[in-house]
């Protein structure tokens, strides 16, 4: 299963089951840090705020932010998502690397 359709599988649970109407438990929200466009394009998006390795997801939930990449059973980060780990976690933050939806339902579920 690819990346994405795993980060779909995540954020369709937390909506469900965490942000619908009525029911506002938390947050999730991605982060796009896909480099598209030419180097004006990218300049731009580095000027406004562009982080090379910051977490797929982000999630607001009970007084705590939680940092979560979304990797496939053979994804591997990158020297700049080890980076972004690193520091979240120096600020205090928990960070998870997560590969499958079941992962994220316990981790969220922890946070509940």
């Amino acid at each position: 299963m690819s990346e994405a359709a795993i980060q779909q599988q995540m954020v369709v649970f937390f909506r469900n089951n965490y942000q619908r109407k009525g029911v506002d438990k938390g947050l999730i929200f991605s982060v796009p840090n896909e480099r598209a466009g030419g180097y004006m394009a990218m300049k731009n998006l580095l000027l406004t705020g562009l982080l090379s390795g910051v977490s797929d997801l982000v999630v607001v939930l009970h007084g705590k932010v939680i940092f979560i990449e979304v990797k496939n059973a053979t994804g591997k980060q990158s020297s700049n998502q080890i980076k972004f780990q690193k520091q979240v976690e120096n600020l205090g933050f928990p960070y998870y690397l997560v590969r499958t939806l079941k992962e994220f339902q316990e981790i969220i579920e922890n946070y509940s």
